[in-house]
């Protein structure tokens, strides 16, 4: 509180002027005021006690005392000087609260006795009187006390005010604390802010010198192992590698051997490269570490963005690792091209997994893959088409490429190429061949042995397959000798099919009964009819004989006998009556197209004629040399009758032919019905095949040569030049020929017939070509005096057959045996008389008289035979000159 407030109410307390000694002495002095002492001891005793009640006198005493004093204390700048003093005064009594105030009081007493010797000092220099002097000494001594005393009055209510001022600031301070809240939060936080700031300063510089020394070390570690390499080879010389090309080696083992290391070193090199850069930018800007990594990782992923940075440092970090963050775009576009281009190279050269099942696998590459797939898309057609998976080891596209320019539709089958070794377990799982439902191993082109070997070796892999086979293996062989063992290794799996066997024997029984060709065409491939196995349990009871009867559009051919562990009996006799479980072999058009129905009556009569056809000598030429030619020499030796002779033709010279004939197998002295007569010379040389009696044979078998045989192409022109130089030669020894007719009646054939036309025509021989390539076909088929076998597609519907159904091996085994049933061509003389009307099933049991079963037809003028007709309960009328197909007993 100011002076003028004071003055302004004199009856405050703290309003109470105590005058000091220097005043008393002026006071004292002056003739004007003699009475003063009496003045002031006009202060009450009671007072002194009790300072609080006590209110001092309203008067203007010692404002009139001296004009001086007076003046001093009016004057404005003693005024502001005052409250100075006042001010500093109450910060020092605000300071000096905890104090004693004794000290205070003794401290306060001594100044005032101090200030009383100097008044004393100053009236003893006046002349006084004794009296006057010993008076105003006592005076002077009550004086200072009664000022000792109220400066010690003065001192209480000078604290007392000062409570009373804290007090009221406390209370002022509460107030704006209230009203203004929200101002003093935002000061306390700018001044944690302020705190902060100082306190991440540290931080910075720290982080700033982190970063520098990491993309620092690098070189140190480059620079350290470069000594340490020139160390080891001063110290070591016989150290050849040094310590940087070791470290090399093994990054480069870890990049190849692990297939994601390189992604991952990327991954580790982006982390560095933005933990790096936001500890820098964390160091020379005032953001937090979080927006700085944020930013470093922006400024990697688009160098464009440091374009906004301001300031010496950020833009140099910020160039730094926008540069460092094109490097590795750079290195991850390369690894994700990379990564595509290995992908669709992967696609592309076949390396993908086959995620499928119930599909058909085949294993290997040759000539016969075209027709196989065909066979399966045309046994696939019923169910709505299927799935082929093909591997070999040759590049997809090549093998994509070559399937796309075979001509014939797949009709709802996809065919998938992969890439691969069969011998290779990895490879084999690729195709998912423990799921498919059978797997056909193709025999590669050229060596026989190596071919069967290599079959040998799939074989073994296949069955080391550890999540085991569902479906069957059906092996395609070159030689008959291998079989045994690959059935010794693969068991009850396995099904084989030996081609050249087959071929071999296909085509003598053609060479002997011409037409047979097309007839096993109809019957090995999807086209036509083929042979099925199914249980009918309505049929069980019932003789065989009427079982033959019971289907109207199929054929029965055998049975299932269930109770001689499933065996299939071919052309059983007309008693056996079907017992529970076994089965119905058939020849339909398909699986589900056929059924038993009611049994018809039908009139068996009796046969027309003798069925006893006489064995005559026949004379077969060989023109060509075959790998198994000592199996189809055996062959002929129990087909043909006693006397006959067989001539072989070919460039092996004679001694060598024995060699081998005797390295196959063949024991020369134990040919019974045959005579080999042996020629050398070339097939496609018309003087040399001029040298031969052409005119006299009656079959010629224009054989596959050995030397050309893996060229289909090359193989099949030598068979089409041999052929017509043959027909040539004939035509011109026609004259001769006609003079030979005399001997009437070939074989089983008279001249009138279909065959024996066949016969007499201008080559007046039945020519069989091996042709291996189906386009071959077209060529030949013009020329209606020859006759062919397509080895290559008919060895593909026997592989396709056995796939589709494995129990259809034993019944090829057999019809192409020495031993057994086997397909012939019968003259319809043999069953009937000219003219006569009967129906189908008539036939058929007129046949079984002599326990051959009828499965077909050709007519006199027909082009080719018809298996399993339609409609054999209608009755026609047939001619003698019509042909049957059968299935006979081997004579």
């Amino acid at each position: 509180m100011s002076l003028d407030s004071a003055e302004a109410s004199p009856s405050s307390s703290r309003d109470w002027f105590f005058p000091s000694p220097s005043f008393i002495h002026s006071t004292s002095n002056s003739p004007q005021s003699p009475n003063y002492p009496r003045k002031f001891s006009t202060i009450p005793r009671h007072s002194r006690s009790s300072h609080t009640d006590w209110k001092p006198p309203k008067t203007s005493t010692f404002r009139s005392v001296s004009s001086s004093g007076s003046a001093a204390y009016g004057d404005p700048k003693y005024g502001r000087v005052r409250r100075r003093i006042e001010l500093r005064r109450r910060e020092k009594m605000a300071k000096q609260e905890k104090e004693d105030p004794v000290l205070e009081q003794k401290r306060d007493v001594s100044k005032a006795v101090s200030g009383v010797k100097t008044a004393i000092g100053e009236m003893g220099i006046r002349d006084f009187g004794q009296r006057v002097k010993i008076r105003w000494q006592m005076a002077s001594y009550i004086a200072i006390l009664i000022t000792a005393f109220g400066s010690l009055v003065h001192k209480n209510f000078s604290l007392h005010n000062q409570v009373i001022d804290l007090q009221d600031q406390i209370s002022t301070m509460n107030i704006r604390l209230q009203a203004c809240n929200t101002s003093d939060t935002f000061d306390t936080i700018s001044i944690l802010q302020e705190g902060d700031h100082l306190s991440s300063k540290g931080l910075k510089i720290l982080a700033l010198t982190v970063s520098i020394a990491l993309l620092s070390m690098p070189l140190f570690v480059f620079k350290y192992i470069d000594y340490i390499s020139k160390f080891r080879s001063s110290y070591n010389c016989s150290e050849k590698v040094s310590l940087n090309k070791q470290l090399e080696y093994r990054v480069d083992v870890l990049l190849s051997v692990h297939p994601y290391a390189k992604a991952l070193a990327l991954l580790v090199a982006t982390l560095m490269l933005i933990c790096l850069g936001g500890l820098a930018l964390f160091g020379v800007t005032d953001d937090s570490l979080a927006d700085c990594l944020w930013l470093s990782w922006t400024y990697v992923a688009d160098s464009g963005n440091h374009a906004n940075s301001e300031g010496m440092g950020p833009r140099l970090v910020s160039v730094s690792i926008s540069f460092g963050g094109m490097l590795i775009f750079a290195m991850m576009l390369g690894l994700v091209s990379d990564a595509i281009s290995e992908k669709l190279d992967s696609l592309r050269k076949g390396r993908s997994e086959v995620v499928e099942q119930n599909h058909t696998l085949i294993l290997g590459w040759s000539d016969k893959l075209g027709s196989l797939l065909n066979q399966l898309v045309i046994a696939n057609e019923s169910l709505g088409g299927g799935i082929v998976v093909v591997m070999a080891e040759r590049d997809k596209e090549e093998m994509e490429l070559d399937i796309a320019k075979m001509e014939f539709d797949f009709r709802g089958t996809s065919v998938i190429c992969r890439s691969g070794s069969p011998l290779i377990l990895a490879d084999l799982k690729k195709v998912s061949v423990s799921k498919a439902r059978a797997i056909v191993v193709l025999a590669d082109d050229g060596n026989a042995d190596q071919s069967d070997a290599r079959a040998l070796r799939t074989v073994l892999s296949l069955t080391g397959v550890k999540e085991g086979l569902r479906g069957h293996i059906v092996v395609e062989l070159s030689d008959l000798d291998n079989e045994v063992l690959v059935k010794l290794v693969g068991g009850e799996l396995v099904e084989t099919v030996v081609a050249h066997d087959v071929i071999g024997r296909l085509m003598i029984q053609c060479a002997r009964q011409p037409g047979l060709a097309q007839i096993w065409e109809d019957i090995l491939g999807f086209e036509n009819c083929e042979f099925y196995i199914k249980r009918w349990p309505q049929l069980d009871g019932m003789q065989f004989e009427d079982v033959l009867i019971s289907f109207p559009d199929a054929i029965p051919c055998g049975v299932k006998v269930a109770s001689r562990g499933g065996k299939i009996i071919l052309n059983p006799e007309d008693s056996y009556v079907l017992q529970g479980g076994d089965e119905v072999l058939v020849i339909a058009e398909d699986d589900d197209t056929y059924a038993p129905g009611a049994l018809p009556m039908v009139w068996r009569g009796s046969l027309a004629g003798d069925f006893i056809v006489p064995k005559l000598t026949e004379k077969i030429l060989l023109c060509g040399w075959r790998r198994d030619m000592e199996d189809m020499i055996m062959v002929l030796d129990a087909f043909l009758a006693p006397g006959s002779e067989l001539w072989m033709f070919n460039e092996v010279v004679e001694s060598e032919r024995e060699r081998k004939l005797i390295d196959g197998g063949l024991d020369l002295s134990r040919l019974v019905n045959i005579t080999l007569v042996h020629r050398e010379g070339n097939a496609v040389i018309r003087r040399h095949l001029e040298s031969l009696p052409l005119e006299s044979f009656d079959s010629i078998l224009i054989l596959a040569d050995e030397s050309v045989e893996d060229s289909a192409i090359q193989a099949d022109s030598r068979s089409l030049a041999t052929l017509l130089l043959i027909r040539d030669i004939q035509a011109k020894r026609l004259p001769y020929r006609e003079a030979m007719v005399t001997r009437g009646q070939r074989g089983s054939f008279s001249r009138g017939s279909w065959i024996g036309e066949m016969q007499q025509a201008s080559d007046r021989s039945v020519i069989i070509s091996e042709i291996l390539d189906p386009r071959t076909k077209n060529l030949l088929s013009m020329s209606k005096i020859s006759d062919y076998v397509l080895s290559n597609e008919l060895v593909s519907m026997a592989l396709a057959m056995v796939a589709e159904d494995r129990q259809i091996n034993d019944v090829l085994e057999e019809l192409f045996a020495e031993e057994g049933n086997e397909l012939h061509i019968r003259l319809a003389e043999l069953y009937l008389h000219e003219g006569e009307e009967m129906s189908f099933y008539e036939v058929i049991l007129r046949a079984r008289q002599k326990r051959e079963i009828v499965i077909g037809y050709r007519l006199e003028n027909a082009e080719r035979a018809v298996i399993n007709p339609p409609n054999k309960n209608e009755r026609r009328r047939w001619s003698v000159k019509d042909v049957f197909v059968v299935i006979t007993e081997k004579e």
